[in-house]
């Protein structure tokens, strides 16, 4: 179960990208993430949308998001604990684990059959998901393809930003904490929790490429496309809960959180999974909303 939550920001966007077709994102000659800035009073928001698992290779320290960081003073993460994997395992056994109601209970035959051949196929032994949650089991199940193709936790966005912070002696705070992170899985209602591991298992297949594609239009800045994923595979899912519960509310307790930081001041320096940036009820919209000046760098 080690560093099972380096995936968890890949696994919120891959319940909405589950069964969308891959597009045709070639990789950019030279990467250029996107980047915004929010503007209230005195204060100054970078606002960077991350990628959380990344191949060691690859390059998106862009000049301007080199800037943007040297200039402010405090690093905002999605959570400043347990970003580098380091995840205290009662949390795993409080939320994550059900050893009284074996997964296999919960699913039916053909979908146990489905769940075995697909753990088969990256490596991992059925029986390591016989006490997990349905929700543990697809991010556990998400993972192992993604490492298998280069992608590590290590390597993306959210820890190299944080160890640069601690290598600058910049503050770094984290919107939310792991417990929450957890919880926001934990707490689905079963149906969805099961929905959840269904879709990952039917694309257990297509996961690598569909990683392949959201990097490579998030190297290449191109929200459009990002935008253009998300949205179909809303449809996708079927049930748009999913996303009220992993994006839109979140983004509305974090930009209720920046409006009451503006008060102060300063230069900041805000790092969130790339999803949260994206769509009508995306963090800068609601910025904008609260009448933030936003403008993309």
């Amino acid at each position: 179960m080690r560093r099972a939550f380096d995936v968890i920001g890949t696994c919120m966007r891959r319940a909405f990208l589950g069964l969308l077709a891959i597009l045709p994102i070639a990789s950019p000659a030279s990467a250029e993430p996107a980047l915004w800035v929010a503007k209230s009073g005195n204060a100054t928001f970078y606002l960077f949308g991350t990628i959380h698992l990344l191949k060691p290779d690859a390059d998106w320290r862009a000049p301007k998001i080199a800037d943007a960081f040297a200039q402010s003073g405090t690093l905002w993460l999605e959570m400043a604990e347990g970003t580098q994997g380091q995840i205290d395992q009662s949390f795993i056994w409080k939320y994550g684990k059900d050893p009284a109601h074996p997964l296999y209970t919960k699913l039916s035959v053909p979908e146990r059959q489905k769940l075995r051949a697909a753990a088969q196929k990256v490596g991992i032994a059925p029986v390591t998901f016989d006490s997990l949650r349905p929700w543990l089991a697809a991010l556990t199940l998400s993972k192992a393809p993604l490492q298998q193709a280069g992608y590590q936790g290590e390597a993306g966005v959210d820890n190299q930003l944080l160890n640069q912070a601690k290598a600058a002696n910049k503050k770094v705070l984290g919107f939310e904490t792991v417990e929450q992170q957890l919880r926001f899985f934990a707490d689905l209602p079963p149906e969805m929790e099961l929905a959840l591991l269904t879709q990952t298992i039917d694309g257990i297949d297509a996961a690598t490429d569909q990683l392949d594609q959201l990097a490579g239009a998030w190297l290449a800045g191109d929200v459009a496309a990002l935008d253009t994923m998300l949205k179909g595979a809303d449809s996708a899912v079927g049930d748009k809960r999913l996303r009220k519960v992993l994006l839109a509310d979140r983004n509305a307790a974090w930009a209720e959180r920046i409006a009451t930081l503006a008060h102060d001041g300063g230069t900041h320096f805000v790092a969130v999974g790339a999803a949260h940036l994206t769509g009508t009820d995306s963090l800068l919209t609601l910025l904008q909303r609260r009448g933030f000046t936003v403008a993309r760098l």
